[in-house]
């Protein structure tokens, strides 16, 4: 049986490494990328099973390549790999696509466990925000939010003059 194809995001790559070397037994990597547009063109160009990115990179969020790919008809499961402990962020990620969502806090057996889980067609959200991420399901049943205002490209564009590049 072939092992599950796996694409690596993520824009520090020492993580990236780390990554590679934990889960090198089980998967099968097809590449690794360092950036949100990267991201993009590997997913749609690679196909993979699995893709595990991180949320802040440069050029492109994770948020925004993930609903790209998804509406460019990728299917791979998505794993959410972040350093931000924000229950909202998380419910987020699972409406921008993602299959699962942990903090890079978490022990690499967990991330290990998440994969099998998306694998099996179950979601999965780490225990350490998943009191808060309760929380964030009542309060938005309770009032819903206004949709956000800024189409994808805006947000992209946004991120970018952020990130200090200029306008041409």
């Amino acid at each position: 049986m072939a092992l599950p194809r796996v694409l690596l995001a993520d824009d520090h790559k020492i993580v990236a490494q780390g990554l590679e070397s934990l889960l090198k037994d089980s998967f099968n990597f097809v590449g690794t990328v360092s950036d949100g547009r990267a991201l993009l063109e590997a997913a749609m160009r690679l196909k993979p099973d699995v893709v595990v990115t991180d949320i802040s990179m440069p050029l492109l969020n994770g948020l925004d390549a993930v609903r790209q790919f998804r509406s460019n008809g990728v299917e791979a499961k998505v794993v959410f790999l972040t350093m931000h402990a924000d229950a909202a962020l998380a419910a987020e990620a699972f409406r921008a696509g993602g299959s699962a969502f942990l903090l890079k806090d978490s022990a690499g057996d967990e991330l290990i466990q998440a994969i099998g889980e998306i694998l099996q067609g179950r979601a999965y959200l780490t225990p350490l925000i998943a009191k808060d991420m309760i929380s964030v399901l009542i309060e938005a049943k309770e009032s819903p939010k206004e949709e956000s205002r800024l189409t994808p490209r805006q947000r992209e564009v946004l991120q970018l003059i952020a990130e200090g590049k200029t306008l041409k």
